[in-house]
């Protein structure tokens, strides 16, 4: 009895480790956890029984262990996908050009119901079957618009917001219906070229800006010649305005002139004397040296008596 006692209490602890283990291995089968961005779908026997939204019931939930249910968890959260097989194969417009165009789609899990059903291998099975979507909707919306809606010079001729709408329109409804996925955007990431059409494109591009360059260089010239008309316009005007001030001074001088010619009319001795007076002021204006004949005008001033004369007068 003591010995069996005594292997008891040597093994206690490993005993109780091993049943601790038991009950969580046990627990384990009988529950699962849901986290808040994550789906859960339970199949009874395969078939649907039950599915959870971890944004409104997120936590521990409970069920019977395997064969009889079973769990599938999904990710609610928003996946990116640039496309795999085709994504950049020439694709031909409505007017016959071939062009690369390569979109991306953005999408989530919506209908976790239909995803479990239609859809294998998770999101790598739902990313094989979009792919095939998006390759035939970008096919046939990019057919039914022209070269020039995707690559032009004329930002206003160009359609990129319109036609990504029509991808994801289509792509969405498609997605939804088959495979129970959300699509919430649809882009193009890649526009390309083939080399055979390349440089066409480019010397159709290069005639179209020499095009808007030419335009540019005639409105400037119009422009000009309309500034250059402006400016002689006004310079004509100050020019005439300047004249007719001119003319006005020379009538004032001249009226004012007349008065002196009156007083000059009724002493012409003295007249000449004040013109002589200012003659000589001009010649003289600095120290100078002259050597002349004093008889010659306005010099016989300086013979003569200048206020005896005056007072004759």
């Amino acid at each position: 009895m003591e010995e069996k006692e005594s292997r008891i209490m040597k093994h206690g602890p490993a005993m109780l480790f091993g049943l601790v283990v038991a009950i969580v291995f046990i627990f384990m089968l009988f529950s699962f956890q849901v986290r808040t961005n994550e789906y859960a779908v339970v199949t009874t026997f395969g078939k649907i029984t039950d599915t959870i939204d971890g944004r409104s019931d997120a936590g521990l939930h409970f069920r019977w262990p395997y064969p009889i249910q079973n769990k599938q968890i999904l990710r609610n959260s928003i996946y990116c996908f640039t496309g795999s097989v085709g994504k950049l194969e020439e694709t031909l417009t409505k007017d016959g050009k071939n062009i690369i165009v390569g979109i991306y789609t953005m999408y989530r899990i919506a209908d976790p119901v239909t995803f479990v059903k239609k859809v294998n291998n998770g999101i790598f099975g739902a990313e094989e079957l979009l792919n095939s979507t998006m390759v035939n909707v970008k096919n046939g919306v990019l057919g039914e618009h022209d070269f020039d809606e995707l690559i032009n010079t004329d930002t206003k001729k160009m359609k990129l917001e319109e036609i990504q709408e029509e991808m994801k329109l289509a792509i969405a409804d498609i997605a939804l219906k088959s495979y129970g996925l959300e699509v919430t955007s649809v882009g193009i990431n890649t526009i390309n070229v083939p080399e055979a059409i390349t440089e066409k494109v480019f010397e159709r591009m290069k005639k179209e800006r020499e095009k808007f360059a030419a335009s540019y260089r005639a409105e400037g010239k119009r422009n000009a010649e309309i500034t250059r008309s402006n400016a002689n316009s006004a310079r004509r005007k100050k020019i005439a305005e300047a004249e007719a001030d001119a003319k006005e001074i020379m009538a004032r001088g001249d009226a004012e002139a007349a008065k002196f010619y009156a007083v000059f009319q009724e002493q012409p001795e003295l007249a000449k004397f004040l013109k002589k007076l200012s003659s000589l002021e001009k010649v003289m204006k600095s120290d100078t040296t002259l050597i002349l004949d004093t008889n010659a005008p306005p010099f016989d001033l300086l013979k003569q008596n200048a206020s005896s004369l005056i007072s004759d007068k």
